[in-house]
């Protein structure tokens, strides 16, 4: 087991999981797993049991907080916390675009053959939950510098999502959206700090750790109270749809990862990302839209609910 630069981080590898035999050997594969997993499970579990409860969890107002506020902090922080250059992450962006392409080539293919709306399931298909879910498994699994190259595939996949996505859902496009994304100003700072090689003042560099590090526990919250919230129907298309997203993105992640001749750690954290449910604002713009919401949600609680199951086989795959 080798411990990373961030507390409570682990990058586990199955030689050192498996370097006794028997039952030990199975329980220090548990421990190291569950080390990953319980925290992802245990945080949606307390927001889903406290929106059950009947208490108030103001979800736009955390929404809006994360995405203003402690998204770019997570991202600039993240950027610039690990030594490894601009050029590392540039090339991470390239592979995250190419997953994406891959996502839209694979929804467009189904949708087509099961006669389905591109502006009401395209969306869902391609944007997966890779920040409520994929940063802090990212984290945990790969430490500081898998949480950097999560945090590019996440800034991409949400950047996209409030382009493309939106623009599919609505029917229109608008570039606009971009610019007043907080997000792409922490991604153009951190990259011109790297680049240039600047020192981030350790006043700079605290502030955004520490609004940063709301961020990963309050998404997880908010993804709780969110599948408290929503409903399954028409089972058999939205579970078969669901398949694709889990099953296709996880083929994508490898594929890309396979094909660039990407590091281990690379490689693992295109696949964590790519097979990540789909994500909640899916469901948030189509019902803005009024394209197919109900299906849209069952997306969403089905994925994730799978998600819970396929981890740990997951996890043990890239790790």
């Amino acid at each position: 087991m080798v411990f990373l630069a961030h507390p409570g981080a682990l990058w586990v590898s199955r030689e050192s999981a498996t370097s006794h035999t028997g039952i030990p050997a199975l329980m220090n594969l548990f421990e190291q797993l569950a080390a990953i997993i319980l925290p992802v499970l245990v945080v949606p579990a307390i927001g889903f049991i406290w929106a059950k409860s009947g208490n108030t969890f103001d979800n736009r107002f955390i929404t809006q907080l994360v995405t203003n506020v402690g998204t770019p902090a997570l991202t600039a922080d993240a950027l610039t916390r690990i030594q490894m250059g601009a050029a590392p992450l540039i090339e991470m962006a390239g592979l995250t675009a190419l997953c994406f392409l891959s996502f839209a080539v694979l929804g467009l293919i189904v949708l087509r053959f099961m006669k389905l709306a591109n502006h009401s399931y395209l969306p869902a298909l391609m944007f997966p939950n890779t920040g409520n879910m994929g940063l802090p498994l990212a984290l945990f699994a790969f430490g500081d510098e898998g949480l950097a190259f999560a945090v590019v595939f996440f800034a991409i996949s949400i950047t996209s999502q409030f382009t493309i996505g939106m623009s599919l859902a609505a029917g229109s496009f608008s570039i606009g959206r971009l610019f007043r994304m907080p997000m792409i100003y922490g991604i153009a700072w951190a990259l011109t700090v790297l680049a240039m090689g600047w020192e981030v003042p350790p006043y700079v560099g605290n502030t955004l750790q520490l609004l940063g590090g709301l961020t990963i526990p309050l998404m997880l919250l908010a993804l709780g109270v969110s599948l408290a919230q929503l409903r399954v129907t028409r089972l058999p298309r939205n579970l078969l749809l669901s398949l694709v997203r889990l099953v296709g993105g996880a083929v994508i992640g490898f594929t890309v990862g396979y094909l660039a001749d990407a590091s281990p750690l690379v490689t693992g954290v295109l696949i964590i990302q790519s097979t990540m449910p789909v994500a909640v604002f899916n469901y948030l713009f189509a019902q803005y839209y009024n394209r197919e919401p109900a299906d849209v949600a069952s997306m969403v609680v089905i994925t994730t609910a799978l998600s819970f199951v396929t981890l740990p086989v997951l996890l043990y795959l890239v790790l």
